[in-house]
């Protein structure tokens, strides 16, 4: 017995500092004032032992597995915690049966699911029923937004809390509570200047457990004294943080939230921001091909005809990502972006697509008028294909009279051009073309 309790003291000595800081309550628990502080809904409910189905949605280190766990030790119901990864619907449908069973018992099951997004749209259906019934309370976790995630049927059954990343206060707080606790550093004497430790808070970028592992990687690589104190410079804390972890997944929210601000701040005409969220992009792993795919895209809805040598860079720029790769063509990325950040900005050829298709929609299949129809055999000449059809190099003008849209649609315009950068000439040739046909008429 006395050997397990060693082993057992051990583990503890040696778990990342982290997880032996973990709260277990919630007075002990940081950050999260809004949902946890006193009088707050969610610390009702879970004080009161009232929880019902819910989802935590927040990026990471932000205490979203240590809330769930402060509940399953304040609840009085039976807790189960599952994994995605290691769990197919075999395992899923043998909880559920055990939770049934002690539904009829009158014992409530409180499962909880980290990273709920994993978890595949047939597991997911297969935790619905019991949710309905109250057989579980469901408490899932997830950094990706639910709506994009979660089955809507299920989604529905669940309320979902958002948590924040976590202030640089609190940070602070946690890291001075990991110098003082007993299960921290509170039985050794560290030295660390109040300076370092808001690096330190400023580095995490929110994250908790990125505080806590980089106060725990400069300790650990610390130098004790003569006085058995063990000091932490500058030097090794600037080692422990030479490179912060940005938030950023590819295929999660994060990703559309990112090239949404780099568009926005494109079309607002703020290169400073548009190179910003650019690199924050690449830095996180982005294929530059798919920055690069996104600003052709933006050189015609967001530029269109007042530059259209836009277009082409944009093109440009993306052969030139395809030639060499990352990290060299970072450059030609923030060329294009600082170019059409600058450019004068015209969405008049996306808003004629977007007239178009509506009325596309609504008037499906609108004959071609015969004039401007082709005749290539007598049939179709009989017919009247191409009758009254006018060669416009032919005229003097060098443009007819002749109606190219269906009589549904004559006169209808789609293209309507601003006066934005070399647009202006464009609209100016316009209207002198439409007033020549008014005359002429």
């Amino acid at each position: 017995m006395m050997e397990q309790l060693s082993l057992f003291d051990d583990r503890e000595r040696t778990a990342p500092l982290a997880s032996r800081l973990r709260p277990e309550n919630l007075d002990e628990y940081v950050g999260q004032k809004h949902l946890v502080g006193p009088g707050r809904i969610l610390r009702q409910l879970i004080e009161r032992d009232q929880i019902s189905s819910m989802i935590f949605w927040g990026p990471p280190g932000v205490g979203k597995t240590t809330l769930a766990r402060i509940i399953a030790r304040q609840t009085k119901a039976e807790f189960v915690e599952f994994s995605a990864v290691t769990s197919g619907i075999k395992e899923v449908k043998e909880v559920m049966s055990q939770a049934e069973q002690n539904r009829r018992l009158g014992i409530r099951t409180l499962l909880f699911a980290d990273e709920i997004h994993r978890f595949n749209k047939a597991q997911q259906d297969a935790f619905l029923p019991y949710v309905e019934r109250g057989s579980i309370i469901l408490v899932g976790a997830t950094t990706e937004n639910p709506s994009f995630e979660i089955n809507s049927a299920l989604l529905s059954r669940c309320k979902v809390f958002i948590l924040k990343a976590l202030e640089e206060a609190d940070l602070l707080e946690l890291l001075h509570h990991a110098l003082k606790s007993p299960k921290g550093y509170g039985s050794m004497k560290v030295s660390i200047g109040e300076e370092d430790l808001q690096a330190v808070a400023r580095f995490a970028n929110g994250d908790a457990r990125t505080a806590l592992n980089t106060l725990e990687m400069a300790v650990l690589n610390g130098k004790m004294d003569e006085n058995a104190v063990l000091c932490v410079d500058k030097e090794i804390l600037a080692q422990c943080m030479n490179r912060r972890s940005l938030l950023y997944d590819k295929n999660g929210e994060e990703h559309y939230n990112l090239i949404s601000a780099l568009h926005k701040s494109m079309r607002n005409s703020d290169p400073n921001a548009a190179v910003y969220w650019m690199y924050r992009m690449l830095d996180g792993g982005e294929d530059p091909l798919y920055i690069a795919r996104r600003l052709i895209r933006f050189a015609s809805e967001d530029v269109g005809m007042a530059d259209s040598n836009a277009l082409t860079l944009a093109v440009s720029v993306y052969q030139a990502c395809h030639f060499l790769g990352m990290p060299e063509c970072d450059v030609h990325l923030a060329h294009a972006v600082i170019y059409l950040s600058m450019a004068p900005k015209s969405n008049a050829a996306y808003e004629a697509c977007l007239a178009c298709r509506e009325d596309i929609r609504e008037k499906p299949g609108a004959p071609v008028p015969l004039q401007i129809r082709n005749a290539p055999t007598r049939l179709m000449k009989d017919l009247h294909y191409g009758e009254g059809y006018i060669y416009a190099h032919s005229t003097e003008e060098k443009v007819s009279r002749m109606k190219c849209l269906p009589d549904e649609l004559a006169g209808r315009r789609y293209y309507r051009p601003t006066e934005e950068g070399e647009e202006a000439a464009v609209k100016e040739r316009l209207e002198e073309i439409l007033r020549w046909k008014e005359e002429t008429d």
